[in-house]
């Protein structure tokens, strides 16, 4: 689930899309280096880099949409989920100290299973906690020639009054040596036993040197969600970690 809560973002600015912006490629911040660009379904371009000023296996993620880049997120080696901004307006939500059981992306691969509840606080005064499960399922798969393995995800999200803000169920891709998570094929509760279905899977790898290395403009589904801007604001996809008011990947 650690790619959970960014895409939420995505989903919550359907009625604002507008003309496809320009395409073109981007540069990351001073000090930092992007390292994989991955086109995924659900019309999002994800840049993915490491700063030399963070710790080490601190990585980043940018979400880009038609209209530019809307989300950024920071996991650590463990794929914790450390901050992430939504932009647009900005709004910068961090992970709270001391976390009661937090993820861990080496128990994941030692054990097959990783439970995790944690807490997360925004700069404009929201406070959450999560609480869910990651799993590997066996399955192994293979897109745009990298090697994955799925994992099944379930996670819920309640303020500090236990009222569930946001749930979500499905499937997840990951990389060992990257260390990463990416979005899959899963189900976001709607609340009344309803459950709608949502898939944000990678499609294309683009690597340094490669074409569509550092793309800005997503290629796969933007039709379909163009046509889908009128859907409830509540709407949010599975691959996308907790943010607040709006994602829970794991990261991606």
């Amino acid at each position: 689930m650690r790619t959970g809560l960014a895409l939420s973002a995505a989903i919550l600015a359907l009625p604002a899309l507008a003309a496809p912006a320009l395409s073109g490629t981007w540069t990351a911040p001073e000090g930092c280096e992007v390292f994989l660009t991955v086109q995924s379904r659900g019309c999002r371009v994800s840049n993915h880099y490491t700063c030399t000023a963070d710790a080490a296996g601190d990585q980043w993620r940018a979400d880009f949409d038609q209209e530019g880049i809307y989300f950024r997120s920071r996991i650590n080696s463990e794929t914790e989920w450390i901050e992430s901004f939504n932009l647009n307006p900005t709004v910068r939500q961090t992970l709270d100290a001391n976390p009661e059981d937090p993820a861990s992306f080496s128990e994941l691969l030692a054990t097959g299973l990783d439970t995790f509840v944690f807490e997360l606080s925004s700069d404009d005064g929201s406070h959450t906690k999560v609480n869910g499960f990651d799993r590997l399922t066996g399955r192994k798969v293979t897109i745009d020639g990298v090697a994955l393995e799925e994992t099944e995800f379930d996670f819920t999200e309640t303020d500090d009054f236990g009222i569930v803000l946001r749930r979500a169920r499905g499937h997840e891709y990951i990389s060992r040596d990257m260390r990463l998570f990416f979005a899959g094929p899963g189900q976001t509760d709607l609340g009344d036993g309803q459950w709608l279905p949502i898939d944000g899977s990678p499609v294309d790898f683009a690597f340094p040197g490669e074409k569509g290395f550092a793309a800005t403009q997503p290629l796969y589904d933007c039709d379909a969600l163009t046509a889908s801007a009128e859907l409830p604001m509540s709407v949010w996809p599975a691959s996308a970690r907790p943010v607040s008011a709006p994602q829970v990947s794991h990261g991606n």
